[in-house]
């Protein structure tokens, strides 16, 4: 008899059950492991960051530390997040960089945290989301619909994180010429 753990959920890309926090964004319903979320706060002003990625909004400080907030709308093509009344930031851990960062994510509003059983999470389709299908996990079944379950590791790639770990400064490529990110 063979048994499937977390770790091989994880290697095939897969979803796993759990309890993931739900959110909207651009009237698309996502949701997201709550394992990876140290917390979430209202959306504050943000001090813009030169030559930082485009889908890097710009730096909070929180508690004495600058952290970078990405807006998931420009990294998924979809615009701009508008910012409204109930526009949040929801503070992730990566541990891939190399003593862990924390980024935060803007979303249009924060719904509530669920519970996912193994049966109600669906493989990720390779069309019909609107974002690129490497970003997400699976497809959580709720009621009458789906949510999209993102794959945090892909949408902030360990590249991606390193780069706002060194806070978008210029690095050499491989011909030892400076490039900006």
């Amino acid at each position: 008899m063979s048994t499937t753990t977390a770790d091989d959920a994880q290697r095939a890309g897969g979803a796993e059950a759990g309890r993931y926090l739900t959110f909207t964004l651009n009237g698309e319903a996502y949701a997201l492991d709550i394992f990876h979320i140290t917390e979430i706060i209202e959306y504050r002003s943000l001090t813009a960051v030169p030559m930082a990625p485009d889908f890097v909004r710009g730096v909070i400080n929180l508690r004495g530390r600058a952290v970078p907030v990405v807006d998931l709308g420009i990294r998924f093509g979809q615009g701009a997040t508008a910012v409204a009344r109930r526009t949040s930031i929801i503070i992730v851990h990566s541990s891939d960089a190399a003593d862990g960062q924390d980024i935060g994510i803007l979303v249009d509003m924060v719904n509530k945290v669920v519970g996912f059983g193994a049966g109600d999470i669906e493989p990720t389709p390779s069309f019909g989301t609107g974002i690129q299908p490497e970003f997400i996990s699976g497809m959580a079944r709720r009621e009458n619909d789906f949510l999209i379950v993102l794959d945090l590791d892909r949408v902030l790639s360990p590249d991606e994180i390193a780069e706002l770990s060194r806070g978008g400064r210029e690095s050499p490529d491989e011909s030892g010429t400076a490039r900006t990110p």
